[in-house]
């Protein structure tokens, strides 16, 4: 049975109630996610061999987004953050796309890059010419590092050099470019950097500094788009606004900051979920962000002869399935499982899709009615239960508290004294 993504009435369900109607809507066995609840997820001494000087963990909330229509095909979408409204709101955005067919990827491919860099040439572009002229050797002699990888069709197949001025002189630096098919890369493309520097340096007659990947994903981006309903987005004038609040943050690099801090509220919890590297996907992201030399949004929103709102993004995301936490870590194996992703590249056109679904459900709340009342509505939870609500205490403080305008702790805690007071008296 295919994936349902399209479950009503989610919220209204407990915990427990929920995770049995995910995995049913996903046509899993009952305790195929059972990883995901806290006291089956993972332990101190599964973490213990993750990193180093381990003395306990940290919980963050798995919500699961739900609508979203990808590529013809629906997706349940794990996403691990603390900030209250991500999750509704990337869910509210699909629901918005879905009536047009959601949300269509492109992929340009598996490829990592390594870069080695050679010092102390006395002739910069005589060592240029000399590497590429060097380059099958080069290609091959990496290749030999991860036979396993080339077996899959991936492996190293280009090599690229640059001549770089620096404060500290002119530089050389060779890019080594790797398919690494599923899986992240950054260890198969150190290993490849680290086995050929030595005849680097022989080539050159130089000496080889750093050898490391750079996250700058230039060859591994994502791109998704979709059409969003003018009349569910409240109607033409908000359509237009949302426009010209793209506009603003293209040209103006303080709008883009938090222009793609929205974005990466839906991509990071989706990578974070599935156990990939946070640090490296924002590194890049935001890297391709500025790769004009000024810093603009990773989207955009233009009006389409219907009038309806078409979204693009476009993003590096160097995501994997193959190794690291993704496998290490059972609640991400779990939420790998859920998504039902079987390659990178499906992994990554769902997270630019989540991308660019929590960047309009941003935009048009600001464009709308104001990014501070859906989101401290649903903020007002979290402010009841750090005022000390019990769990069955949460949900009336928080309807208080949005009722008096006031979304504080302290005013929480009156209300929550109040509230108890009343219950003794009764």
């Amino acid at each position: 049975m295919p994936i349902n993504s399209r479950i009503k009435g989610l919220r209204d369900h407990t915990p427990d109630e929920r995770l049995a109607m995910v995995a049913q809507s996903a046509d899993l066995e009952p305790h195929a996610l059972d990883a995901l609840r806290p006291e089956a997820g993972l332990g101190i001494a599964q973490a213990d061999h993750m990193i180093e000087n381990v003395v306990g963990l940290i919980q963050i909330p798995v919500g699961i987004a739900v609508n979203f229509t990808i590529d013809g095909r629906d997706r349940l979408v794990p996403m691990a953050t603390e900030e209250p409204s991500v999750v509704a709101a990337a869910s509210n955005a699909a629901r918005m796309a879905r009536v047009h067919g959601g949300f269509t990827t492109s992929y340009t491919g598996d490829v990592m890059i390594a870069q080695i860099q050679v010092l102390d040439s006395v002739n910069p572009h005589g060592a240029q010419f000399a590497l590429l002229e060097a380059r099958e050797e080069l290609l091959g002699l990496a290749n030999q590092q991860d036979p396993t990888l080339v077996s899959l069709g991936g492996g190293a197949f280009d090599l690229t050099v640059r001549v770089l001025p620096t404060r500290a002189g002119v530089q050389v630096i060779a890019h080594l470019h790797v398919d690494v098919r599923d899986a992240m890369g950054a260890n198969a493309v150190n290993t490849m950097a680290e086995a050929i520097a030595p005849r680097i340096a022989e080539v050159t007659g130089s000496r080889t500094l750093l050898r490391i990947l750079t996250n700058k994903a230039e060859r591994r981006l994502t791109r998704a788009r979709a059409v969003f309903d003018a009349e569910m987005l409240g109607g033409a004038a908000v359509v237009d606004d949302i426009v010209a609040a793209s506009a603003f943050a293209e040209a103006d690099p303080y709008r883009a900051a938090t222009h793609n801090k929205g974005i990466m509220n839906g991509i990071t919890a989706v990578v974070l979920a599935t156990g990939n590297d946070t640090r490296a996907v924002e590194a890049g992201c935001h890297s391709h962000a500025a790769r004009s030399g000024q810093y603009t949004a990773l989207s955009q929103f233009e009006k389409n002869a219907d009038g309806d709102l078409v979204g693009t993004l476009e993003v590096p995301l160097a995501v994997g399935l193959v190794g690291g936490a993704t496998r290490a870590h059972p609640s991400a194996r779990a939420a790998v499982r859920l998504l039902g992703a079987e390659t990178a590249r499906e992994l990554a056109s769902v997270i630019a899709a989540v991308g660019l679904a929590q960047n309009l459900a941003a935009c048009r709340a600001l464009a709308a009615e104001g990014i501070q009342r859906g989101h401290m509505t649903l903020h007002a939870r979290t402010v009841a239960a750090s005022a000390g609500a019990a769990v069955d205490e949460v949900g009336q403080v928080a309807e208080r508290i949005v009722s008096d305008g006031r979304i504080r702790v302290e005013h929480a805690r009156e209300v929550l004294a109040t509230l108890r007071a009343e219950k003794a008296r009764a």
